[in-house]
């Protein structure tokens, strides 16, 4: 009798352990995740230069009404090109790069070159909180039009991607509908001379193959992305004019076997201190913003350690489900485990009030 209860408790454990089941991490398709490793600084977004910019332009009406990531950009970027005029080739510019003064001189009818149109781009887009970086690019060519060119990258949210924005010619490029970056541009073109991608102008995306203002050709214009040389220090408009100067430049095949050529010889760089050639793609389009995360279980304890290079971070933040509500949590936050499935998003959020891509953790029992 005694031996036939032990062996019910037994059986009654058993069976009762393997109903309870045990939590595991299903694999979830997430926004990659690129480490910084090239880029040093960034804007600070604690500098009241920042709202003042917004305010003294009144900016905030230009975007009023729109929460489209990349519409607002676009808009922005739009007021940028009605308010500058193109005037290449002067002895002598005002503003000495500092956006407000060159934003000053050319509502009073003053025109500018591409490099101004590039620092007032960068401070108007991360005043937003919209991460910014200025590069320079050049066709690097014997026997092509010669020349540099100043045009900024803005890291898109929405798209977890680098896109290659130009405010002096209002335009920037797509493939199937998405923006591209200034590396992907250069690639399309070294392919099949940017065959397979669009050129397109305005907020409305409208896509044009010759761009009469300028009398080129998309082409042409993609031609501009041969070499390409990124500001290494990124916190421009912050520092300025106390900003320092040293350049990224990708070392890929094309690069290691021909020379920039720039003003009629090699680049100014060559050889000197201020180039840092980088060979790895992805530190040059690593990813702001995106979560990095790890999960440890513990029975029915699931321990989160979140991670992420986020320029002006102000929290984490975590719902517990697609239709709930968005509330901060620190960078190792604990959760309870109670429901058959839990699905968990988290996100950064900058100071700007601009929120990163999300980064969602996928936890069901089996049993």
């Amino acid at each position: 009798m005694k031996r036939n209860i032990l062996y019910f408790v037994i059986l009654t454990f058993f069976t009762y352990s393997c109903n309870q089941g045990k939590y595991v991490a299903v694999e979830v398709d997430n926004p990659v995740f690129k480490e910084n490793t090239a880029f040093l600084s960034a804007e600070d977004l604690t500098l009241d230069k920042f709202d003042a910019l917004k305010q003294k332009y009144q900016l905030d009406t230009v975007i009023m009404g729109e929460t489209d990531e990349l519409k607002r950009i676009l808009l922005l970027r739009h007021w940028i090109k009605k308010s500058i005029a193109i005037e290449d080739f002067k002895d002598d510019y005002s503003g000495d790069g500092y956006p407000e003064r060159i934003l000053d001189a050319a509502l009073g009818g003053e025109g500018f070159h591409c490099g101004h149109f590039m620092v007032v781009q960068n401070a108007i887009m991360n005043a937003y909180g919209y991460v910014t970086r200025c590069i320079g690019a050049g066709p690097g060519q014997q026997g092509f039009p010669d020349g540099h060119h100043g045009i900024n990258e803005i890291w898109l949210n929405d798209y977890n991607k680098w896109f290659l924005s130009d405010a002096k010619y209002d335009h920037h490029f797509e493939k199937d509908g998405i923006p591209l970056s200034a590396l992907e541009v250069r690639e399309e073109f070294l392919k099949n001379k940017a065959k397979d991608i669009v050129m397109v102008k305005g907020p409305e995306r409208t896509p044009i193959e010759y761009d009469p203002e300028m009398e080129r050709t998309k082409e042409s214009f993609a031609r501009t992305y041969t070499w390409i040389e990124w500001d290494t220090y990124t916190d421009r408009y912050s520092s300025w004019p106390d900003f320092r100067t040293m350049l990224n430049m990708y070392e890929d095949t094309y690069a290691k076997n021909h020379t920039w050529i720039w003003d009629g010889k090699p680049h100014w760089a060559y050889g000197t201190e201020y180039l840092n050639l980088v060979d790895n793609r992805d530190a040059i389009e690593w990813t702001p913003n995106t979560i990095k995360a790890e999960v440890q279980i513990e029975e029915d304890i699931a321990k989160v350690k979140l991670y992420s290079h986020t320029p002006n971070l102000k929290e984490y933040q975590m719902k517990t489900s697609p239709s709930g509500q968005w509330q901060k949590v620190d960078e190792q936050p604990t959760i309870q485990l109670t429901e058959e499935t839990h699905e968990l998003a988290f996100r950064t959020l900058n100071l700007a009030g601009v929120s990163g891509p999300e980064y969602t953790i996928l936890l069901k029992k089996e049993y």
